[in-house]
C-alpha cells in the first residue's frame, strides 16, 4: 500500500470514529489543528490506546492504575510517573496520580502488593510530576498529605540515598535486585535500574550517573517548592538547602567545560566519560546550569550529529561508536520519556523555539510510522533513522523489530502532551494562580476545547488574526507573554502569530 493510498484509508476510519470518539471522552479535551488533523486523530488514537492499559488488580493499593504496557506481572516506577504527565489531561478518567499510591504505600506503610515493583532503585522524580499534576488540578489536599502527613516525597527521597544491594524489602522485586548506592558525591548504579537498558554508558562503568543526582536534585527542588505551597516552611528550606548542595555538586563535579555539557564520572579519577546521552539533560530539567551554560550545551548537544537533526533525541549521539542506525533499545532509539524529559529542559531556560521544533519532528515521526508500518500503533521506542519501531538486541547477535506495540504506557507523551505542549503551544496551565500560558506560534486555525484545569473550562480557538475564549469561570490567558483577562462567558481578542516560537 503506497503511503498517500494509506493516509487515505486511515483517515476515513479516523472520520468514521472520530464523533464517536469525542462523544465518550468526557473530560478529555479536544484539539484543533487545521493544518494537519491526521495529529488529532492520531491524538485520540493515543487516548484509545491508554485506556486500554487502565487495569484492574486485586490487591493494591490502588487496584484500578495505569499499566505500562510491558508486563502484567509488575509495575515500573518511572513508567508510572511519566505516564502522569499526560494523565493530568483526563484526572477524571485516567488514574494516573493514582498509581503512585502503588509505590507509596507500599515503600513506605508496608502495604504489600501482589506484583513485584521492578527496580526499586528506578529513577525517583515523583515530586516533580507530582508538582505537574497538582498546577492541573490546584487540590492542595493532596499535596499537605504527601508533604505534612505521610511525607511520602521526603521519605522516598530519603530511601533512594541509603537504598543498596543489602536493602530488603517485604514484597516481590526483580530478580537484578537494587544496585544503587550513594557514596557522597554521586550514586553508583546501573543500566536497568537507570532505566536504559542497553545504554552504551556502561562501558565506562564503575560510575557516578549524572542522572541519579541529578533526579535527587529536581525531587529536592520540587520538595521544597511544594512545601511552600503547602506552608511547611521548615521543609520547604530544608530541601532548598539539599537542592543547593546537590546542584553545586553537579556543577563542580559533573560539567565539562571542554563539550559545555554533563556527563557521568568515573569512579576511579572522578574524569568525564564524554558519553552523550538525554541523560545529560537531566541536571537542565533541575535547572542546575546558568542560563549561560544551558545556551551552550544546547549548541553543543543538539547538533545534527549528536542529539539533534530532524529526527531529534536519539538516545546516544549519533556520532557514539555504539550508535545504531537501527536503534538497538537505549543504543539509538528515540524514546518519548526522555525527549519529553529534553523538551521540558528546554523550556525551563526559555528555548521554545528548539523546544517546539523537536516536539513537531518527534510527533511527525510517530505518526508516519503509524502510517507507513504495519501493525499501525504506538510503539515503545523508534529508529533515529526511518519511519519503523526501533530493533531491539535479542541477546544472541541478532536484532529483530521486538520492541513493544500499543506503548501508551508513555510513548502517548508524544500525540497527546508534546502536542498540547508545544505543537498547539499551551505549555504552562496553572489552577493555582488561574492562569494558561500559550506559545502562539502556529498560523492555522487551532487550539484547544475543553480544556480543564482546577474549576475552569475553557474553549481557546485562534483563527486569522482572532482568538475566541469561551470560558465557565474568569481566569488570566498570556499570549506570547501578553496578558488578557478572561471574562466568564465568550471572549474575542486579537493576536498574531509569533515570528519565532519563544
Amino acid at each position: 500500500m503506497t503511503q498517500r493510498v494509506a493516509v487515505f484509508v486511515l483517515g476515513m476510519l479516523f472520520a468514521m470514529a472520530g464523533c464517536a470518539r469525542e462523544e465518550e471522552a468526557g473530560g478529555i479535551p479536544t484539539p484543533v489543528f487545521d493544518e494537519k488533523p491526521e495529529y488529532v486523530d492520531f491524538y485520540w488514537t493515543a487516548w484509545d490506546q491508554a485506556k486500554a492499559h487502565i487495569k484492574e488488580q486485586p490487591g493494591l493499593v490502588q487496584p484500578r492504575y495505569m499499566d505500562e504496557g510491558f508486563r502484567d506481572d509488575a509495575i515500573w516506577i518511572w513508567d508510572s510517573e511519566f505516564m502522569v504527565m499526560f494523565c493530568k489531561y483526563a484526572p477524571k478518567v485516567f488514574p494516573g496520580i493514582q498509581t503512585l499510591d502503588n509505590f507509596y504505600y507500599t515503600f513506605h506503610e508496608n502495604a504489600g502488593s501482589p506484583i513485584s515493583i521492578q527496580h526499586p532503585d528506578n529513577p525517583p522524580f515523583f515530586a516533580w510530576v507530582e508538582s505537574d499534576y497538582y498546577k492541573f488540578t490546584g487540590d492542595k489536599a493532596h499535596i499537605k498529605q504527601l508533604l505534612t502527613e505521610t511525607r511520602f516525597l521526603q521519605r522516598h527521597f530519603d530511601l533512594f540515598n541509603t537504598m543498596n544491594h543489602d536493602t530488603q524489602f517485604p514484597f516481590p522485586i526483580s530478580r537484578d535486585g537494587i544496585r544503587i548506592e550513594y557514596k557522597g558525591i554521586g550514586y553508583n548504579w546501573n543500566r536497568w535500574q537507570s532505566g536504559m537498558d542497553n545504554t552504551p554508558r556502561v562501558r565506562e562503568m564503575p560510575l557516578f550517573w549524572v542522572d541519579a543526582i541529578s533526579q535527587q536534585a529536581l525531587s529536592a527542588l520540587y520538595i521544597s517548592r511544594l512545601a511552600g505551597m503547602a506552608g511547611d516552611a521548615a521543609t520547604e528550606q530544608e530541601y532548598k538547602a539539599k537542592y543547593e548542595d546537590l546542584k553545586e555538586k553537579v556543577n563542580t563535579y559533573y560539567w565539562d567545560d571542554r563539550d559545555s555539557c554533563y556527563y557521568d564520572i568515573r569512579e576511579s579519577d572522578l574524569s568525564k566519560t564524554r558519553i552523550l546521552t538525554p541523560a545529560s539533560f537531566w541536571p537542565m530539567l533541575a535547572e542546575i546550569p546558568s542560563q549561560e551554560q544551558a545556551a551552550a550545551m544546547v549548541r553543543f548537544a543538539l547538533q545534527d550529529n549528536k542529539l539533534g537533526g530532524p529526527l531529534p533525541w536519539t538516545s546516544v549521539s549519533r556520532d557514539d561508536e555504539m550508535f545504531d542506525p537501527d536503534g538497538n533499545y537505549w543504543r539509538g532509539s528515540i524514546w518519548l520519556p526522555t525527549a519529553y524529559m529534553g523538551i521540558k529542559a528546554l523550556e525551563k531556560y526559555g528555548f521554545f523555539e528548539e523546544a517546539n521544533r523537536n516536539a513537531r519532528d518527534i510527533l511527525e515521526h510517530m505518526w508516519q510510522t503509524y502510517v507507513q508500518y504495519d501493525p499501525h500503533t504506538i510503539w515503545e521506542c523508534y529508529s533515529p533513522t526511518k519511519p519503523e519501531p526501533s530493533s531491539k538486541h535479542t541477546g544472541s547477535g541478532s536484532q529483530v523489530k521486538a520492541v513493544k506495540a500499543d506503548f501508551c504506557g508513555w510513548s502517548a507523551l508524544g500525540p497527546i502532551s508534546l502536542f498540547i505542549e508545544n505543537v498547539l503551544g499551551f505549555y504552562d496551565v496553572d489552577a493555582l494562580t488561574g492562569a494558561v500560558r500559550w506559545n502562539l506560534h502556529q498560523s492555522c486555525r487551532h487550539g484547544i476545547q475543553k480544556l480543564s484545569f482546577g474549576d475552569i473550562t475553557t474553549d481557546i480557538l485562534y483563527d486569522d488574526g482572532r482568538v475566541t475564549v469561551i470560558s465557565n469561570k474568569p481566569y488570566t490567558l498570556y499570549i506570547n507573554g501578553e496578558e488578557h483577562a478572561i471574562r466568564k462567558g465568550k471572549n474575542t481578542l486579537s493576536a498574531q502569530p509569533a515570528t519565532s516560537s519563544r
